[in-house]
C-alpha cells in the first residue's frame, strides 16, 4: 500500500536541514517503538506521532501497533544555479518531484560557527533564493512541454486544449515573477506543490512570540513550524516522558516530527482513522472528505469494490466508555453506508462482501 505522505525536506546548505532529518527520523523510530525504515541514506519511513493508536491497542491488548506512515526525503543543500545544474541541481529537483509537500527548512540562527551560503542569515532572502529556483526549474519544464502540448491541442482534443492553456497561463505567471502557480496536469511541477515552512531557530527564541510573528509574516498565509535542530537531535532518543518533560523545560508544547505532521496534515487537508483488535491497532491516513468506501479501500481494493456498510464509533466514545461493548449499549455505535463522510478519528469495522 502507498505511504500516505512523502514530505520533501529543502533548504540552503547549512541551514541544518539534515540535522533535523536525522532528529525527525531517530524520534519516529523510537517513539513508542514505531517501526522506522531507511530505504536510502537520504530518506527514511517514520510513524506519525498519534496517541490514539498507543491507547486503542493497551484497550484491546493488540499484537500489532501500525501507526500511519510518513516519508521524509532530505534533498541535497540549494545553492543559487541549481535550476541550471549548480551543485546536485538535476537530481536535487528531481527528487522533490516525486513528493507530495514540500517543507523549506528555512535558517533563522545565528551560530557564527556554521557558514552561511552568501555571507550571513537572512531569511526572506533565502526562501526567495530556493523558491526562485523552484520556478527557474518550472520554467524550463514548460519550456520543453508546451511546444509538444500545443500541437496535440490543435488535434482539437478537449482534454489537450485544456493541458495546453493550463501550461501557457503557468509558464506566463511565472515568467511575471509569481513563485506558486496552480498544477498543470501531466506536469509535475515543483511551484505547484504545497509548501511549508521550518524555520531553524536559536534555542533562546524558541518562545520569543514576537520574533515567531516576524517569520510567519514572512511565509503567510502558509503555514510554518519553528524548531531547533539541536534540541530535537537531544531527544531523538528519548522516551515520550522523558520527552515531554525536557520540552516542557524549555516552555514547548510539541516536538518536531509532531509539529511537523500535524502541518503537512493540514496543508494537504488529510486525516485518520482508526481499525483495532486483537491481531493490531491501525491508524490509515485519508483526505478529508472521503467516504467510508474511500478509506475502505486504503486498506484493500477488495474492501472499497465490495463494500457493504461501516460500523463506526468515535475514538473519544470508546476511551470514554471503555469498551465496543459499552459504545452499543449507549446507542453511539453507528452502521453507516456508502454516502458517509468519514471524520478524523473515527474507529471503523468494514463489512464487505467479494
Amino acid at each position: 500500500m502507498a505511504l500516505g505522505l512523502k514530505i520533501g525536506i529543502v533548504g540552503l546548505a547549512n541551514v541544518g536541514k539534515s540535522t533535523l532529518f536525522n532528529a525527525l527520523t531517530n524520534a519516529g523510530a523510537l517513539a513508542a517503538n514505531y517501526p522506522f525504515a531507511t530505504i536510502e541514506p537520504n530518506t527514511g519511513i517514520v510513524g506519525v506521532p498519534d496517541e490514539r493508536v498507543d491507547v486503542l491497542a493497551r484497550m484491546y491488548k493488540s499484537d500489532k501497533v501500525v501507526p500511519a506512515m510518513v516519508e521524509f526525503v532530505d534533498i541535497a543543500g540549494l545553492i543559487a544555479g541549481a535550476s541550471k545544474g549548480e551543485g546536485l541541481g538535476n537530481k536535487f529537483l528531481a527528487n522533490i518531484r516525486e513528493c507530495k509537500v514540500i517543507c523549506h527548512v528555512v535558517r533563522a540562527f545565528k551560530d557564527t560557527n556554521v557558514t552561511h551560503i552568501t555571507g550571513s542569515p537572512d531569511p526572506k532572502r533565502d526562501i526567495d533564493t530556493v523558491e526562485m529556483e523552484l520556478a527557474l526549474a518550472d520554467i524550463e519544464t514548460l519550456e520543453k512541454s508546451l511546444p509538444k502540448m500545443q500541437k496535440e491541442a490543435r488535434g482539437g482534443s478537449k482534454e489537450a486544449m485544456r493541458r495546453a492553456e493550463q501550461a501557457a497561463k503557468a509558464l506566463e505567471q511565472l515568467e511575471n515573477g509569481a513563485m506558486h502557480i496552480e498544477p498543470v496536469d501531466g506536469l509535475d511541477l515543483l511551484s505547484a506543490k504545497p509548501v511549508f515552512f521550518m524555520f531553524n531557530m536559536d534555542e533562546d527564541e524558541l518562545t520569543d512570540e514576537k520574533r515567531r510573528a516576524e517569520l510567519a509574516a514572512l511565509v503567510a498565509p502558509q503555514k510554518c513550524v519553528f524548531v531547533n535542530a539541536k534540541l530535537e537531535s537531544e531527544m531523538a532518543d528519548m522516551e515520550l516522558a522523558e520527552k515531554k518533560e525536557f520540552l516542557e523545560s524549555y516552555g514547548i508544547a510539541e516536538d518536531g516530527l509532531s509539529q511537523l505532521v500535524r502541518v503537512a496534515y493540514d496543508t494537504l487537508g488529510l486525516q485518520s482513522f482508526l481499525t483495532a483488535g486483537k491481531k493490531e491497532t491501525h491508524a490509515w491516513t485519508i483526505k478529508k472528505g472521503a467516504t467510508a468506501p474511500e478509506a475502505a479501500g486504503v486498506i484493500h481494493t477488495d474492501f472499497q469494490r465490495g463494500f457493504i456498510a461501516a460500523l463506526i464509533c468515535s475514538y473519544d466514545d470508546l476511551v470514554r466508555l471503555g469498551s465496543e461493548k459499552a459504545v452499543r449499549e449507549a446507542g453511539l455505535m453507528r452502521t453507516e453506508g456508502k454516502d458517509y463522510v468519514m471524520q478524523d478519528g473515527d474507529v471503523v469495522e468494514f463489512k464487505f462482501n467479494v
